[in-house]
Order: structure tokens, then C-alpha cells, then sequence
């Protein structure tokens, strides 16, 4: 029997989205735990594969749930469990695999290009149409990664997706539909105000930018578990 997909929830509004339907299809079981309500499992062998997604809080802020996740994601490291960390969870990852987490000078929230490195275009990345794609980001922190890092993708502010052996850190969201960007809209609405981000602006870029962001999450998908046999 296969294993389930753990999917670790750190804020209601921050789902699986787009990455839900493509394991659904495939014939996996979800497992979903809150972290906030929810012990966070320690055994990551139970599971074929596990996504830790985003959430406004900070690694740096010490919290127990964090802590948890960061053990779970070392002991997957260990084990060879694949797993795929968005936003918070790649901080998640850099974290615990000696790298540091920080508030960088400049938030990216919005709709930005990347750049993806040869590296990641030969894998977590093939099939895309181009080496700049336009992504949907929303983070104010970064991090430096450990030697053992490869760099897959970067902008001009941070990197943007590496990999560490069985872990895949991804700091952009595939995940996100136009329904989930509205309704970050709403429930960060004190930070979209006090950065002063044309909510107007970024609604119609997301009209434009979706579709094709749900392919490349695909593809993604797709290359993720054609890398670890899922």
C-alpha cells in the first residue's frame, strides 16, 4: 500500500492548492495536521513523501511547533524522505541543515521573475518555457543556505529553490490560486497596508500570470516525484 502524503498546515489560509489536486490524482492519501493545534508527526519513514507549506510566522521566533518541524525535516534528511518545504518551510529547511534564517532588507510580495541556475533547469525545473519565469511570491524573510546546498533558482534579492539531499526548498509559491491570493489579500490585510501594495495591481497581474503558474507547478510536481520515485 502507499505510503500518505504528510502536508503540515502552519496557517489555515496557506493550503496545499494547486499541489492537492496533482497527489489526489496520483491515488495518494493526505494526512493534514495543523501545527498550531496538531503534535507534528516525528517519524518521517510513515510517509512517501512531506510538504511543509508557508505561514507568516518566523523561524527565528523559536516556537515549539517550529522546533518540532525542523526535528521532523532533519530526521527526513537522515532517512531520505523526500520533502518539499514553501516559503516558511524551505526557511524550515535552512534552517535545519545549518544555514540561518533572517528578515531581509526588502519584502517580495507580488508577482516577480526568477532566474532558474542550470542546475535546477536539468531537474526540479525542466519543462519550463524559460530561465525567468514570472512567480507569485509573499515573504519577508530569506536565508543563507549550507555548503551542501545546490542553488536551483535565484532573483536578484535571495535564493529562491535549492536542494539538500532529500529536501527541496522552495522560498515562491506554485501552489497559490486567484481564490487563495484573495484571500491572503484579506487575512494580511494590516500587512498589504503597511506595505503599501496595490491590491488592484496585483489582482490583474494574477489574472494574467495564473494559468501558466499552475503549469509550472506541474511540472514541478511532476519532476519532484520523478526524483524520488513517488
Amino acid at each position: 500500500m502507499t505510503k500518505p502524503i504528510l502536508s503540515l498546515q502552519n496557517i489555515p489560509c496557506e493550503t496545499l492548492g494547486n499541489f492537492e489536486g496533482l497527489f489526489l490524482n496520483d491515488g495518494f492519501d493526505i494526512e493534514k495536521v495543523n501545527t498550531r493545534k496538531h503534535r507534528v508527526p516525528s517519524d518521517p519513514t510513515q510517509y512517501s513523501a512531506i510538504v511543509i507549506l508557508g505561514g507568516p510566522m518566523s523561524v527565528y521566533e523559536n516556537s515549539d511547533f517550529i522546533k518540532d518541524q525542523i526535528g521532523l525535516t532533519q530526521m527526513a534528511g537522515k532517512k531520505k524522505t523526500p520533502l518539499l518545504g514553501i516559503c516558511l518551510g524551505s526557511q524550515i529547511i535552512a534552517q535545519s541543515s545549518g544555514g540561518t534564517v533572517f528578515k531581509g532588507p526588502t519584502k517580495e510580495i507580488g508577482w516577480y521573475k526568477i532566474m532558474i541556475e542550470s542546475s535546477g533547469s536539468e531537474e526540479l525545473f525542466s519543462g519550463f518555457d524559460n530561465s525567468t519565469p514570472t512567480v507569485f511570491q509573499w515573504h519577508g524573510d530569506t536565508y543563507s543556505l549550507p555548503k551542501t546546498a545546490r542553488i536551483l533558482a535565484r532573483s536578484d534579492m535571495y535564493p529562491q529553490a535549492f536542494a539538500i539531499g532529500s529536501l527541496i526548498g522552495i522560498q515562491f509559491h506554485l501552489e497559490v490560486t486567484e481564490k487563495m491570493i484573495q484571500s491572503w489579500l484579506r487575512n494580511y490585510k494590516s500587512e498589504v497596508v503597511s506595505e503599501k501594495i496595490d491590491m488592484r495591481k496585483m489582482i490583474k497581474e494574477s489574472a494574467v500570470y495564473i494559468n501558466e503558474l499552475e503549469r509550472q507547478c506541474s511540472l514541478v510536481y511532476s519532476n519532484f516525484c520523478a526524483k524520488f520515485s513517488l
